[in-house]
């Protein structure tokens, strides 16, 4: 290897256009390659001897012809090959160390996720599980609307506390509901992030023994809110009111307010789901909030309810668009328009638990059973086999019953919140 250094004049690598090799000295080249457009592209070149007979070259980055083009200029080429034999000197091939670093570089890099990629990858292992294909769409507006820009694009390495708390704070007193549920999916994405070894050390979102010591009680931030009830006393005379109205939508407000569901069960409802020979219901797993398949009594008003209904597609309350349920809001505004500000249809739920607990004497498991409620017990739950259906027949037909009988006209229009868990 030749020992003369810096053979080359800065005019020289600027000027020439010759296609060859220029020895710059120590095993530093300057190549000229003849380029398809007429002209020449121009690069350094390190060359050495390896094990004395094997000659290698490694490249070093094209010529900076000006201060903008993010080339090598002739003095940095001339540290690369510094750099380069010193590496030889101490026994390293200095190409193998390049293609090592690369190697190493883009392994660190395939490591790296940002947060928002780990949404959408815990989304995809998780979505399965999920009972409600709402849930998907809660779990990805929620983050997009506010984690995402304090944290969407940085590595899930980088998020700490004070990160977490920068995406907290903002809306932890306001929509202290909210944020619950944004820290909770946080913590959950940044502990799928840690099985993956894709970060080390405690989850900066954790509640129990780290953000409970900055941020309030939830329970002592947040105003309660209730879903509104109409009284129980006050139905028959809506129910009246209701029957007399002949919308799609007033059909599906009795079915549900006599079948004690929720309005999602409701509108989703198919015709592939109802046996009117058996006189039931059932309404799959995949549309209950318990994630259990659920068997509703069909009371006779019931089924003269489906028998009046046009039966043209799978739907059973269709809406305005060809195959299509009704909308969610749709009950909702029935209801509002009959009854003023307040009234919910959830509220219904409410108004059939005080009707059974006040006027009945169905046991409590009974009425539960019919709302769908899990038992909370794991001991009763675990020797609890049925589901009282024959006990519900009786007592969804005394329901019925007590909602198509006389209008109380006592009773005056209040709704009222229930504090009922629904």
């Amino acid at each position: 290897m030749a020992r003369t250094l810096n053979n080359l004049s800065a005019k020289f690598v600027e000027t020439t256009e010759v296609p060859g090799r220029y020895s710059d000295g120590g095993g530093l080249y300057l190549q000229v390659t003849a380029a398809k457009n007429g002209g020449v592209t121009k690069s350094w070149l390190f060359r050495y001897m390896r094990g004395g007979t094997t000659s290698r070259e490694m490249g070093l980055g094209p010529v900076s012809m000006n201060k903008r083009d993010g080339g090598v200029t002739t003095r940095e080429a001339r540290d690369r090959a510094y750099c380069a034999r010193e590496s030889l000197k101490a026994g390293i091939d200095p190409l193998d160390a390049k293609v090592a670093a690369r190697t190493a570089q883009r392994l660190e890099k395939a490591k790296t996720i940002t947060f928002r990629e780990s949404v959408e990858q815990f989304i995809r292992d998780n979505e399965a599980e999920w009972k409600n294909p709402k849930h998907r769409d809660q779990w990805q507006n929620t983050l997009t609307t506010y984690a995402y820009p304090v944290i969407g694009s940085l590595s899930v390495v980088d998020i700490d506390t004070a990160l977490v708390l920068k995406v907290l704070r903002p809306i932890w007193k306001e929509k202290t509901e909210t944020a619950k549920r944004v820290r909770g999916r946080i913590e959950s994405v940044l502990n799928w992030a840690k099985a993956h070894h894709y970060r080390d050390g405690e989850n900066p979102a954790r509640w129990k023994g780290h953000l409970e010591n900055v941020l309030a009680n939830p329970s002592k931030v947040a105003k309660v809110k209730h879903h509104w009830a109409l009284p129980y006393k006050e139905l028959p005379g809506l129910m009246g009111e209701l029957r007399a109205n002949k919308a799609v939508s007033a059909r599906a407000l009795e079915w549900t307010i006599l079948s004690a569901t929720r309005t999602g069960e409701t509108i989703g409802a198919l015709w592939s789901e109802i046996d009117v020979v058996e006189k039931v219901w059932n309404v799959p797993a995949v549309r209950m909030k318990g994630g259990v398949d659920h068997r509703v009594p069909l009371s006779d008003r019931m089924i003269q309810i489906l028998e009046n209904l046009p039966r043209e597609g799978e739907i059973v309350f269709p809406g305005a668009k060809a195959k299509k349920p009704l909308s969610n809001m749709a009950m909702l505004e029935l209801v509002r328009g009959m009854k003023g500000m307040g009234a919910t249809v959830h509220g219904f739920r409410s108004t059939f638990r005080d009707w059974a607990a006040e006027t009945t004497g169905y046991a409590n498991e009974v009425v539960e059973m019919a709302l769908a409620h899990a038992v909370k017990d794991k001991t009763e739950a675990a020797y609890r086999r049925g589901d009282l259906f024959d006990k519900r027949v009786r007592l969804m037909a005394d329901w019925e019953n007590y909602c198509s009988g006389p209008a109380d006209t006592s009773c005056g229009q209040n709704v009222v919140a229930m504090r009922y868990r629904v």
